[in-house]
């Protein structure tokens, strides 16, 4: 039987145990990095705040999905006045339902037969990652950072999402305090569904605008 050396093993993109090789990310901390610590060990020292409430939070941070704007936009379809809060004032309606918004001004916006609404942010990748987690990498994307504003029909085309010609495309442009997320239209067929199965076709893209939601 043969033996691979570890020379060819390398060559061939591989490690010693047969994994993809990539390379230690053990590199000096940047100037941003080194600044967290120091404020982190700071307000642990001054009593301000302790490790396990750190680490909590970013428990919590890390736990953000999806899931969390698609039970948003389920309770929008089946309650009317909830709707009617939600495109009012985001931010307050999400409290109702424990989602912490922060300091951030939430904006929803609802698609219809007549109007697609698109997100994006041109400057960066602002994002309502309290309800839907990380952004994709596609998102936060010079290509389509742009042509969200200058080609959207193209871009949704792309997508797979295919409008009608009569229908209005419009674009929300993200800003560090100020996110939106879009109500898709409800499916037809979905009428008998409950709460709880709605929200199981709520997609991340169709919030974004990017997509549309599952069929029943």
């Amino acid at each position: 039987m043969s033996h691979d050396h570890p020379e060819q093993i390398h060559h061939m993109g591989l490690s010693s145990s047969g994994h993809p090789f990539r390379n230690d990310n053990d590199f000096p901390l940047t100037c941003w990095q080194s600044m967290e610590i120091a404020v982190r060990e700071l307000l642990i020292e001054k009593g301000v705040l302790t490790s396990d409430e750190i680490s909590r939070q970013i428990d919590a941070m890390d736990a953000r999905s999806p899931a969390n704007g698609a039970r948003v936009v389920a309770r929008a379809w089946v309650d009317e006045s909830f709707k009617t809060r939600l495109l009012a004032n985001g931010t307050d309606a999400c409290g109702e339902m424990e989602f912490d918004i922060g300091p951030l001004n939430l904006i929803a916006v609802e698609n219809t037969g007549d109007v697609h609404n698109l997100i994006v942010c041109t400057l960066c990748s602002c994002y309502p990652r309290n309800l839907l987690g990380f952004p994709p990498d596609w998102y936060k994307t010079r290509a389509y950072r742009s042509r969200a504003v200058v080609e959207p029909r193209k871009l949704l085309r792309e997508f797979g999402v295919e409008l009608p010609k009569n229908a209005t495309v419009r674009v929300h442009d993200s800003t560090a305090d100020m996110r939106y997320i879009v109500i898709p239209a409800r499916p037809v067929g979905s009428e008998l569904m409950t709460e709880q199965e709605l929200a199981r076709l709520v997609t991340r893209d169709s919030m974004i605008g990017t997509g549309l939601p599952l069929e029943p």
